[in-house]
């Protein structure tokens, strides 16, 4: 109850007041009085917060270009339409922006089993029940046989 009489009231007092109530000097008024500062360290603490704003822009900027790196190397392997936005983050980082190191380990083991996978033993290797070792046997041997072949012959 007294809080309600206390809220009802207590507004209607303070606008009566008018202009008895002290005001602050101009100093304290300030962004740096209210915090505690001199207006230089206030100044410096705001350059501050200005330039560690601008480097976490530019580490955020430099991690999306990397993101964009990423996306456009998948989209060239796979063949799929390039996207403008990556192509513009690229662009803003400068350019310098290489792929993580992780990443560029597991793209180059994936280019060196591609690699061996499109070569003729890593097509014989993905059909079953072939043994490449009994292959290669058969194929020396054919190849002995045709030069035994070739020498016997009377036109060569």
């Amino acid at each position: 109850m007294a809080f309600m009489v206390k809220h009802m009231v207590g507004g209607q007092l303070k606008n009566l007041t008018g202009g008895l109530t002290e005001e602050k000097p101009e100093a304290e008024k300030t962004d740096a009085g209210a915090q505690g500062m001199t207006q230089e360290e206030f100044e410096q603490y705001q350059q501050q917060l200005e330039e560690e704003k601008q480097e976490r822009e530019a580490q955020f900027a430099q991690k999306k270009a990397e993101r964009a790196t990423v996306r456009t190397h998948f989209r060239e392997k796979y063949r799929l339409p390039k996207n403008e936005t990556d192509e513009t983050q690229i662009q803003q980082a400068g350019d310098d922006v290489e792929l993580p190191t992780e990443l560029a380990k597991m793209i180059a083991e994936d280019n060196q089993e591609e690699t061996h996978k499109q070569s003729v033993l890593g097509q014989l290797s993905n059909i079953q029940n072939v043994d490449i070792d009994q292959l290669k046997d058969k194929a020396q041997a054919t190849l002995e046989d045709l030069k035994k072949q070739t020498e016997n012959c009377s036109l060569m």
